[in-house]
């Protein structure tokens, strides 16, 4: 008897080979396997004479073999040549460098024939169609057929057949079970799993793909957001922490003493932190807020109220660039107090004193200190969905007196989808930029237009980023369009910018290296910096006042909108110029969006409806949850399941199934 919880590899006819391959596609059990996703379907179902066929029509046939040859074509070509018949006519079949389709084929045997008719030498052809006896269970043909995710060597056929063969067997010895009870499923209009999971891989029409498919959507929904629910109900009452004495007197004399005025929403933000933090439990608090709206002076705020009680603060940036740049700023404020900030990262290991109370910046490296901190009463994450969840929980410490936890983003999230990825958080939101007059002005250019462009850029001469999606250039022909950081260094420094002085930044240097090529590039010894992405978060140089964005159409508008920020940070202007690798109506429409609008949440917004939320974030790499059927621009979805996910949870202990399918997803809840 087969577990959908069982290694993919214990289906029959998957070995060590394929199981590997699966991998490449996120499937290592029999449920993986299952909820592999097509990403769209073709109809076959529709048996048509051969007398009636049309071109660029799909199709099934049925026909027998009359006659099958592999030949060889004047320029070397290898195809096998198959003439098919019905009663109503015959037509040419043909297939390219797949001479054992000859021997597999038996003459007189009927078969079906399914894929697109076209038209070769005036004559109506199939090209490479899918075949299947008539009187064997076929998967590829005669019927609605699901086009996977595949991956080299493993194509959407293989995929069809091992679902096809394990998915009866499963269903026949009751291995899928419902866990959702049964008058939810009826209230709410969906399938039961075993019916939804049929739907999805063998459906009958196009009613049955969208019922699957709505049905397995609202159970992602509505288990993350039962995750959220338990997670947050076990940080209130599994943990204790420091109570930190809001210094408000204090507090308020600091921030009147910054050379500069608060907008609203810090100020808010901040009463928010340090009320949360003057409490016995431990906060969990996200603070999201746009490029430049100014997340890490509340973050200085929120330290210094935490040292004045006593304890230590932990800061902990995803990037040595970055933590350098913090811990500049947190000494700006805080050392002319007469408080310590220490500053610990690959490269970079300043001793920690016990008896004395401090404020540590750094990357990962603060994973890996021996002793720990001793009176650690605040975490603070920058980007924090670049850092995994064990490493979070590792930072965090084992202790039932946990430190609060301040997470920062500066990704704009929409509030549907925060409410389910943060749903467990309280979320405070700088809604304002400090700096309401700055202005950035963005194009999308067409490459006509690229040496015009640069040649402004040159003499303009001021501080400019030229950001390449890639380090060096790739021999994958999918990719050759596509400009790289050190190519580009070397064409400019030839080019459009010979005689400049160029630098060259990615993610391969060592951290000194990156360091001093900010340096170089903050002082004016650089005037022109070729970059990946790695400037994409926080990186602040207010001389920067252009961006060039290659391969543009390659980010979200998030990301675009992130990047650009690096500019227009000083007293000047700022401008942003967008380049295509390629042409795309889609695309350029999409990028466009960037010249009007200057919200990064409402880019967001208009990026889920282009490319859903998982492309916008790059869920896999970012550590968001990577939904396969959810979608949350679905605003009626989201609520839909939000209501039932709330109506469930209070009757868990009731519903065993349920409990048990949330139970496996409880190692992320309480750190992540």
């Amino acid at each position: 008897m087969h577990k959908i919880s069982s290694n993919v590899a214990t289906i029959a006819k998957i070995g060590p080979k394929y199981k590997d391959l699966l991998a490449k596609l996120g499937i290592y059990s029999i449920e993986d396997l299952l909820y592999h996703r097509p990403i769209r379907y073709e109809d076959y179902s529709k048996i048509t004479n051969i007398a009636e066929l049309e071109p660029d029509k799909n199709v099934t046939i049925k026909a027998k073999i009359n006659k099958i040859d592999n030949i060889y074509t004047k320029t070397g070509k290898r195809l096998t040549k198959a003439v098919v018949g019905d009663s109503s006519g015959k037509v040419e079949v043909v297939w390219f460098n797949q001479q054992y389709i000859a021997k597999s084929i038996k003459l007189e045997n009927e078969y079906y024939f399914s894929g697109k008719v076209q038209v070769f030498n005036n004559k109506i052809s199939m090209p490479s169609p899918q075949f299947e006896e008539i009187d064997k269970q076929g998967v590829s043909t005669a019927r609605i057929v699901p086009i996977y995710p595949e991956t080299a060597g493993l194509t959407s056929k293989w995929l069809r057949s091992r679902i096809n063969d394990i998915l009866p067997k499963l269903l026949e010895e009751g291995a899928i079970g419902e866990y959702l009870p049964e008058k939810l499923l009826s209230e709410y209009n969906l399938l039961d799993l075993p019916t939804a999971l049929c739907h999805l891989h063998m459906p009958e029409g196009t009613q049955d793909i969208s019922q699957a498919e709505k049905s397995l959507a609202f159970r992602e929904l509505v288990i993350e957001l039962l995750k959220v629910q338990k997670t947050k109900d076990t940080w209130k009452s599994a943990f204790s922490a420091y109570r930190l004495d809001y210094k408000k007197l204090d507090v308020s004399n600091f921030t009147k003493n910054l050379g500069f005025s608060l907008t609203n929403s810090q100020e808010k933000a901040i009463e928010e932190i340090l009320n949360d933090t003057d409490r016995e439990r431990p906060m969990n608090r996200l603070l999201e807020g746009d490029v430049g709206s100014g997340k890490t002076i509340v973050a200085v705020a929120a330290a210094y109220n935490t040292l004045l009680n006593g304890h230590s603060t932990i800061y902990m940036a995803p990037t040595g660039i970055l933590a350098q740049q913090h811990y500049s700023t947190f000494k700006k404020f805080l050392e002319p107090l007469g408080i310590k900030v220490l500053l610990i990262t690959g490269s970079e290991k300043q001793p920690i004193e016990e008896s004395t109370p401090s404020i540590i910046i750094g990357t990962h490296a603060l994973l890996h200190l021996k002793k720990g901190v001793k009176n650690l009463g605040l975490v603070i994450i920058d980007e924090q969905h670049r850092f995994g969840v064990e490493q979070r929980s590792k930072v965090m410490g084992t202790n039932e007196i946990k430190p609060h936890l301040l997470s920062m983003t500066a990704t704009p999230i929409p509030r549907t989808l925060a409410l389910t990825i943060y749903g467990h958080l309280e979320i405070s939101t700088l809604d304002t930029v400090p700096n309401t007059e700055k202005k950035i002005t963005t194009k999308v250019i067409s490459e006509s237009q690229r040496n015009k462009v640069f040649e402004w850029i040159r003499k303009r001469n001021e501080p400019t980023f030229i950001v390449c999606p890639f380090i060096e250039s790739s021999t994958n022909e999918d990719f050759e369009n596509i400009r790289a950081a050190e190519t580009e260094f070397q064409r400019l420094q030839q080019g459009s910018l010979k005689g400049k002085a160029v630098g060259l930044l990615h993610g391969r240097m060592s951290e000194k290296e990156k360091n001093q090529t900010l340096d170089n590039f903050r002082t004016g010894k650089i005037k022109f910096l070729i970059s990946t992405p790695v400037i994409e978060v926080g990186v602040d140089i207010p001389e920067a006042t252009i961006i060039v964005i290659e391969s543009a159409e390659r980010y979200g508008l998030a990301s675009l909108h992130q990047l650009r920020g690096r500019v227009g940070r000083g007293a000047k202007e700022g401008f942003c110029f967008l380049f295509m690798s390629g042409y795309s109506k889609n695309s350029y429409t999409r990028l466009k969006n960037l010249e009007i609008t200057s919200s990064g949440l409402k880019l967001a917004e208009i990026d889920m409806k282009y490319r859903g939320q998982g492309n916008i974030y790059g869920t896999q790499q970012h550590g968001f949850k990577n939904f396969k059927y959810a979608d949350f621009s679905d605003l009626k979805a989201v609520r839909t399941a939000k209501k039932a996910a709330e109506e469930l949870y209070g009757q868990l202990e009731d519903l065993p199934n349920l409990k048990q399918k949330l139970d496996e997803h409880a190692s992320m809840a309480v750190s992540n």
